[in-house]
Parts: C-alpha cells; sequence; structure tokens
C-alpha cells in the first residue's frame, strides 16, 4: 500500500514493502532498477542467514563449554572429597571420560562409552552426578 505525505511544495509517495516496490518498478518497466533492487535483496537476505547461523552456532558452542565447565567442576568435588569409587561404575567411568575429553559434546562422550550411550542417556548420567556433587554442597554448608 502507498503512503502519501506532503514535503514542502510537493507530494511525496512511498511505499515500505520490498515486494510492493519491485511491484511498482515493473509496472513503470524499470526492469534494470528492479534488477539492482532484487541483487540488494538478495545479497541481504544471504547475509542475515549467515548472521543468524553464526549466532546460533556461538550461542550453542557458549551453552556446550558452560555445561562442560559445570559437569568438570562437579567431577572434580566429588573426587576431592570422598573419591569417584563412590559413584557407580557406569557414573565413573563417564566422569573419567569427561575429565580426559573436557571439550568433547555429549554426543562425543557417549560414542567414546563401552557400550556407547546415547546424548540423552550421557545426560541423564551427568544429572546423577550433578545430584550427588549437590548433595556435597549442601553438607559442607551445614
Amino acid at each position: 500500500m502507498a503512503h502519501i505525505i506532503a514535503r514542502k511544495r510537493y507530494y511525496v509517495v512511498y511505499l515500505k514493502e520490498g515486494d510492493q516496490i519491485v511491484d511498482m518498478l515493473n509496472v513503470m518497466e524499470a526492469h534494470q532498477a528492479l534488477m539492482e533492487l532484487e541483487n540488494i535483496r538478495i545479497y541481504k537476505d544471504i547475509a542475515n542467514s549467515v548472521n543468524r547461523k553464526v549466532n546460533c552456532e556461538a550461542a550453542n558452542i557458549r551453552k556446550t563449554v558452560s555445561a562442560a565447565r559445570g559437569q568438570i567442576e562437579d567431577i572434580q568435588l566429588i573426587q576431592d572429597t570422598v573419591g569417584l569409587e563412590q559413584l557407580p561404575e557406569e557414573l565413573q567411568v563417564l566422569a573419567k571420560v569427561r575429565l580426559d575429553n573436557q571439550d568433547a559434546t555429549l554426543k562425543e562422550l557417549g560414542e567414546m562409552l563401552i557400550p556407547a550411550v546415547g546424548k540423552s542417556g550421557v545426560n541423564h548420567r551427568f544429572r546423577k552426578i550433578k545430584d550427588m556433587a549437590d548433595r556435597i554442597r549442601e553438607n559442607k554448608e551445614e
């Protein structure tokens, strides 16, 4: 939808939507301008898409690093207080694999276990480790 505003002694008609501008240029048979506009729109669309993907990937990496740091802190707390041998065997193995592979994702850690464990299984085991570490923290505060 075109908008009209008064500027000094003239009226200005303007369009806000890119598709409306393209349609108007087409009606005016300004094909060269239409092609230039479309090229700009395509370039901006690709740049925006790349930026969204980069931002998403960066956020995922930050989240993964933060989670790994928390897991390592929990494991080290258990190791330094009661010892990893107090954990069930499958949690001991996971704890050692995490300490040896601090940058690994949950999926990668699961693939390192024998037998392999899925991402959700690894996450479930880390929740158990966190629960034990939280209990140790609570006992320290008392």
